[in-house]
């Protein structure tokens, strides 16, 4: 019985059914056996079942309880995902085909019991989405009772919210939110989940911590770069921070940036792996559902918007470097080179992923699929390499199959939280259809249009920002793109500038206090105020935030490909920066002088950014460029600080 007990608990069965996850995953992959929709009836309760044993063995499924409640209880959920798996199995013909829109009270059952453990899930793992679904369920039940009559509506019944959100198969949890969780964006996690099985995150950070910490000014763009490179497979803000993070911070506070300004920059940084292709926070691959078009028409456009916002948080790192730093140069530990060949690798296999969706033509997925296997084939030689040939003693106590089974782990970890995510926001944009909230949000946006287009940017971004003060990235962006986008679409604004504008909305709302989790991450390691580490990535990013606007004025940004995107991107970028140099940087000791100059950058870099006249606008993005120059030069002159040693 003992020797059972060891074999059989929950990080056992946590594996396994983290192996069946992905086999599954695979063999959708490779052959694409019975479409996305079957795939979901039979691994979105799979997702369900992974949460609960994670859960439970981190002890996080009810930590107030006692541990056998909470067996009881994760045996309880456990059985109650198997349930609708092993009924959808043999009833999905007839669910999808001969009992579509007339379900029986066998269907309504089994929807029941995994409406409900989808919301008790929710409501532990996305609070405030259960919140918005538990009052949207009200208002599906009761808006009959509605007195104003934008939200009034005849009401439904609490079956009819079920089934729609269940077994009615095409929306809900195993619509396609859900659907693309498990096939594109599953494909794209392979990376990532690599990576954190064989250490290659640390490896990028030592690599990076040798190169630019050699000299101080240079130290705070380890966060830039550390987070660049993690942030383009990983797709999470608050992740990102807290791998990167945990080195970073210490070390730019070692050399005198304070906390709060220490918290924001990885803030800042960490955010921009939403932003940054290939993954862009899972939004990409919703946007190109949305537009009818493929994955890499969407990477093509999100690299223009990427780069800028790293140049501007690259050059505001800068900035505050010269400002607090002093300088001098930092000897630091030689970098052993198998970390060095772990990070080539890594970033080779990013390289290769772009290579197979934008040269080859291969699909997104399977190219994905390919990249995340090169790597995982190389860092498996690596490792068997330094272990038994070179016989390295810090590989000594690697155990390759610990390896694996903790990439497994993290591949289902990460697939899981996404797809239950999508689950939540299915049931979400479910709810708003039945009621027919969105028809009536889009007539009050086009009401809006007919006043003024500008009322109905203002609008969109006022709702987008408050969704996204409580919301996910991705949650913010599908919910914008649903009831906003169409209706600004109908009155001429480009669609590719509308989901956009969406899209950097949602980015925005995450690094707005006061639940963004970036910055709360952040500012918990620096030992800094959040509201305070909030406000200076709000400062480091607001250039990003004026260029979400600029989009409608400079379109040649994303709606075209080439040399006509890269010129225009050019001089917003040195806009951009023009205005960062007027938030960090100084021209001269002198108040009036420096005033004088700040401005005057502004001023250039808002009438490149806005000026509809291209002409005009790029002989302003050279003029602030020339003024650029000269103020960095004096800022390097008149902002290092005099040396006063490390602050510990």
């Amino acid at each position: 019985m003992e020797q059972l007990k060891r074999i059989v608990n929950a990080r056992t069965l946590l594996i396994l059914t983290s192996l069946f996850f992905f086999l599954q995953l695979l063999q959708y992959f490779f052959t694409g056996a019975g479409g996305p929709l079957k795939l979901a009836t039979r691994l979105v309760p799979v997702a369900l079942i992974l949460y609960v044993l994670k859960a439970y063995k981190d002890n996080e499924l009810y930590p107030r309880l006692p541990r056998l409640a909470n067996q009881i209880i994760a045996t309880v959920y456990v059985f109650a995902a198997l349930v609708p798996l092993v009924y959808l199995e043999r009833e999905y013909t007839n669910l999808f085909l001969f009992r579509a829109g007339a379900y029986n009270s066998t269907d309504v059952i089994i929807g029941t019991i995994l409406f409900l453990l989808v919301m008790e899930i929710s409501r532990k793992a996305h609070t405030v989405l259960f919140i918005v679904n538990l009052v949207l369920i009200g208002y599906t039940l009761w808006g009959a009772y509605i007195p104003i009559d934008f939200f009034w509506h005849p009401g439904a019944s609490l079956e009819r919210i079920i089934t729609s959100s269940t077994v009615e198969l095409t929306t809900g949890v195993y619509g396609k939110y859900p659907q693309m969780g498990l096939t594109l964006i599953a494909a794209f996690l392979l990376l990532a989940a690599v990576g954190d099985g064989f250490g290659t995150q640390e490896s990028l950070l030592k690599v990076v911590t040798g190169v630019f910490g050699r000299h101080k000014h240079y130290i705070p763009q380890t966060a830039v770069v550390s987070s660049l490179v993690t942030g383009m497979v990983s797709g999470s803000g608050a992740a990102n921070s807290a791998v990167t993070g945990s080195v970073t911070i210490p070390l730019m506070k070692k050399y005198g940036i304070p906390a709060a300004f220490a918290g924001a920059v990885e803030t800042a940084a960490s955010m921009g792996g939403l932003i940054m292709p290939p993954l862009m926070a899972a939004a990409a691959f919703m946007m190109a559902d949305f537009l009818g078009v493929t994955y890499w028409d969407v990477v093509q456009r999100g690299f223009s918007t990427g780069f800028i916002y790293y140049a501007v948080v690259a050059f505001s790192v800068y900035l505050i470097g010269l400002r607090y730093i002093e300088p001098g140069e930092v000897k630091q530990p030689p970098v052993p080179f198998y970390d060095k060949l772990k990070t080539l690798v890594f970033l080779g296999c990013i390289v290769l992923l772009v290579v197979l969706m934008g040269v080859l033509d291969i699909s997104p997925m399977r190219s994905a699929v390919y990249a995340g296997f090169t790597l995982l084939v190389l860092m498996i030689a690596i490792d068997l390499y330094y272990k038994y040939v070179a016989r390295h003693p810090d590989f000594a106590g690697h155990r390759l199959l610990a390896q694996l089974a903790k990439a497994l782990e993290t591949f289902a970890d990460l697939a899981a939280y996404i797809v239950i995510l999508m689950m939540v926001l299915g049931i979400m944009i479910g709810l708003f259809t039945v009621t027919g909230f969105i028809l009536r949000m889009g007539q009050l946006m086009l009401q809006l249009g007919e006043w003024h287009v500008a009322a109905i940017i203002v609008m969109a971004w006022l709702f987008g920002w408050l969704a996204g003060t409580g919301l996910p990235p991705t949650a913010t962006y599908i919910i914008v793109a649903v009831i906003i986008v169409p209706p600004m679409s109908r009155f001429g604004i480009n669609p590719w500038v509308a989901h956009f504008f969406a899209f950097l909305i949602s980015v925005w709302g995450e690094l707005t206090p006061p639940t963004s989790l970036t910055a709360a991450v952040a500012s918990s390691i620096s030992g800094a105020s959040f509201m305070r580490t909030a406000w200076e990535a709000l400062k480091i990013c607001s250039p990003m935030f004026v260029l979400s606007f600029s989009i409608f004025v400079r379109q040649e940004i994303l709606t075209q490909t080439g040399w006509p995107q890269i010129l225009t991107s050019t001089y917003v970028g040195v806009a951009c920066l023009g205005l960062t140099f007027s938030l960090f940087g100084q021209f001269s000791r002198e108040k009036w002088a420096d005033l004088l100059g700040r401005g005057g950058l502004a001023t250039l870099g808002m009438v490149a950014m806005f000026y509809p006249a291209a002409p005009v606008a790029m002989a302003a993005s050279a003029l602030c460029l020339v003024l650029l120059i000269k103020g960095v030069l004096n800022f390097r002159i008149i902002g290092t600080p005099v040396a006063i040693g490390p602050a510990m």
